[in-house]
């Protein structure tokens, strides 16, 4: 009984061991490799949000305002209140980038829940980067050794590690989507005031866009505290997000000055600077990894396996006193030259000499028609002279060869039955010669008629000669294209981008369905929600068929019914309708087979 202490105190001592020392080495790797809270990669986080925001200001046009703005009179009234107009299409924008950034983020994170357990644990030890293969192995060790259930506990860690970062990027995308239909609804209801009598629905606009910016500031506070205490990160969370305040929101009522209006713009301006610093640290934290940490393995192997050909060109280069990099290099382009020689130069040019020369520039054939001809004359002449000879009578002038080569093969038979004494005496040797003659004449013929047919078909065998190079061409010309047409966004060309772009009506036709089924449930949050998403997707189409549109001459048509479908106020079956002869319609919607 005393025995089993013992050796608990044993493994407890030997686990204890294991721990600290695999501690202390994993303290010591890492102290070789960049932190995340360094100055260097600071800098180089915030070059990339410049570089974020530059690109966001140089992006295409965003889902226009529910404002009429395109009419001679609207334009007249828009002049004076044209600092308002643009900060709204600032917040609809900058909104929008955000709310596509979340998106991005949050489908990759999905994609992965729907994984299995081995995909997640493989996500967990070779896409996150070295440090993470590095930190997973030893965590993997340890729990090994200490628990014995590792493969459980890192299921586990995976599974936290994606669901924490579904929900904070959901709740997140919830709020933007919220803020985004309320800045759209409270613009379309705004619209006609601000055209027909801007000096008093200006200040009110203003008031009421700045109470959007404190409601936000309040949903994300709270989804920021909720973070802090269920699921904090690495690094930690940056502070709470405030937004300037609006002094006297409370007169909508009263006039505005010029100054008022400009400072309270400003402002507006410096609300969104602020959202757009706080939103792009909070998803940095949950972004998903970038390609190059995702493939790191691969390019590690790749950069191995580069560093191996390279140390093996070198061994055989000229540097190294080796000259079998230049007997390769000279026999490949003598290679290639004789194949652009026997395959494209030589048949191009008897194509052309085919093409442009006449049949009396041709080479001199094997067999000439006057050669026949002399010989066909030779043969007539001696079956008339052996016929007449031999019947004792004179043929006319038109008896057919036919008639004379029965009378040579009677003769011929008869002389046979006395071979020798005839070979002598009779006409034996002279049916012989006869036949030669005749069989000659058919050589001839037939030679003469296979030289025409060769003649006929040197176009053809030349055509056939140059076929390699013309399927090497074609190979090429096809990976060419290929690579012009990789792009499968909904913005590129091709049948994927196509796909791409009808599914995006698909989706705005969903969340048009799912907007109408939370008005119906009175779930007014989840309806504004709702809606913001739908506008979030038909941005997205907007800018994808904007460019197809306008080359096929659609886009007018196509952009106001994308306009009507984003209308709070139109109702849900006249925009299924919509959606639904978009589909059939419009060329740049369209799928590939009904285009032909």
């Amino acid at each position: 009984m005393e025995v089993v202490p013992v050796e608990n105190d044993e493994s407890k001592n030997f686990k204890t061991l294991f721990s600290f020392y695999s501690s202390y080495l994993w303290n010591r790797v890492v102290g070789f490799l960049p932190t995340s809270a360094s100055s260097f990669l600071g800098k180089i986080s915030y070059l990339c949000r410049q570089a974020a925001r530059a690109r966001l200001r140089g992006r295409r046009e965003c889902l226009p305002l529910p404002l009429a703005s395109d009419s001679l009179d609207s334009y007249m009234v828009l002049r004076k209140p044209s600092r308002v107009y643009d900060v709204l299409e600032n917040i609809l924008k900058h909104t929008l980038f955000n709310l596509h950034n979340v998106q991005k983020n949050l489908q990759f994170w999905q994609s992965r829940a729907e994984g299995s357990n081995a995909r997640k644990m493989y996500f967990m030890i070779f896409e996150r980067g070295p440090r993470a293969f590095i930190h997973g192995s030893v965590k993997l060790i340890r729990v090994c050794v200490a628990e014995g259930s590792s493969m459980q506990h890192l299921c586990h860690s995976a599974a936290s590690h994606i669901s924490e970062r579904i929900k904070v990027l959901s709740c997140l995308r919830s709020e933007l989507a919220i803020f985004l239909a309320q800045i759209y609804v409270e613009v379309d209801r705004f619209g006609e005031e601000l055209l027909t009598d801007p000096e008093t629905s200006l200040p009110a606009l203003l008031a009421t866009i700045n109470g959007l910016f404190s409601n936000l500031e309040a949903s994300i506070g709270h989804l920021h505290a909720t973070c802090q205490r269920d699921a904090p990160v690495e690094g930690g969370y940056s502070g709470l997000l405030k937004f300037e305040k609006l002094l006297g929101v409370s007169q909508e009522g009263s006039q505005w000055t010029d100054c008022e209006v400009g400072e309270a713009i400003n402002l507006i301006y410096r609300n969104i600077h602020t959202l757009d610093s706080y939103l792009s640290d909070l998803v940095a934290k949950h972004r998903k990894p970038r390609k190059i940490t995702l493939h790191w393995v691969r390019y590690t192997c790749g950069a191995v396996g580069l560093s191996i050909c390279s140390f093996w060109v070198l061994q055989h280069s000229s540097l190294m006193g080796s000259p079998d990099i230049d007997n390769w290099i000279r026999e490949a382009r003598d290679s290639t030259f004789s194949f652009f020689k026997d395959h494209v130069e030589q048949p191009l040019r008897s194509i052309r000499d085919e093409l442009f020369d006449t049949f009396r520039k041709r080479h001199k054939g094997v067999m000439e028609p006057e050669e026949v001809q002399l010989t066909s004359n030779s043969l007539r002449r001696m079956l008339l002279t052996f016929g007449e000879q031999t019947k004792g009578q004179k043929f006319p002038e038109n008896a057919s060869d036919q008639e004379l080569l029965e009378i040579v093969m009677e003769r011929y038979e008869k002389e046979l039955a006395h071979p020798i004494q005839n070979l002598l005496n009779g006409e034996l040797a002279r049916a012989l010669l006869i036949q030669v003659q005749k069989l000659k004449l058919d050589i001839e013929t037939a030679m003469l008629e296979l030289d025409q047919i060769l003649k006929a078909n040197e176009i053809n065998f030349a055509i056939l000669a140059a076929l390699p190079a013309f399927f090497l061409s074609l190979i090429l010309l096809m990976v060419v294209r290929a690579w012009f047409k990789q792009d499968t966004r909904a913005e590129g060309r091709g049948r994927m981008a196509r796909l791409q772009r009808r599914l995006l009506i698909v989706e705005v036709e969903k969340r048009i369905m799912q907007f109408q089924t939370y008005v119906d449930q009175n779930q007014e949050k989840d309806a504004q929600c709702m809606f913001g998403l739908m506008l979030y997707s038909l941005d997205r189409l907007y800018r994808a068929v904007e460019r197809h549109a306008k080359a096929t001459g659609e886009w007018q048509c196509l952009r106001q019914d994308i306009i009507d479908l984003g209308k709070p106020g139109l109702q849900t079956t006249y925009k299924l309708l919509v959606t639904s002869r978009m589909e059939r319609i419009y060329d740049c919607l369209l799928p590939a087979f009904k285009r032909q």
